[in-house]
């Protein structure tokens, strides 16, 4: 395959994350999308260190750091969740603004 179909594969992951982002009330979906625009920037690393003017492994080894803190973000955000939606008893992320001040 050429680099061009994963570059496009990734926008389209990208801007569906992005979409869900700007337009989502509800939490879970808001850590969904940010996941899903992580992924979409991993699968640039990897098709660049592939498949680009220069490959080499660099590119994946860097996609592995960001799968980790990728995995962290999404376990510490989950943790945050529960323990706001325990309290408020919704996952409505405009109900969250407690934590102001």
């Amino acid at each position: 395959m050429y680099l061009t179909s994963y570059l496009a594969l990734a926008a389209i992951l990208f801007c569906i994350g992005l979409y869900g982002v700007l337009t989502k009330r509800n939490a879970v979906m808001l850590l969904f999308s940010v996941e899903l625009m992580l992924n979409a920037v991993n699968l640039n690393l990897v098709a660049f260190s592939r498949l680009g003017f220069f490959p080499n492994i660099e590119g994946q080894i860097f996609t592995f750091f960001t799968i980790t803190v990728a995995a962290a973000e999404a376990a510490v955000g989950l943790a945050i969740l529960i323990a706001l939606y325990r309290k408020k008893e919704t996952a409505e992320a405009d109900q969250y603004n407690s934590l102001k001040g």
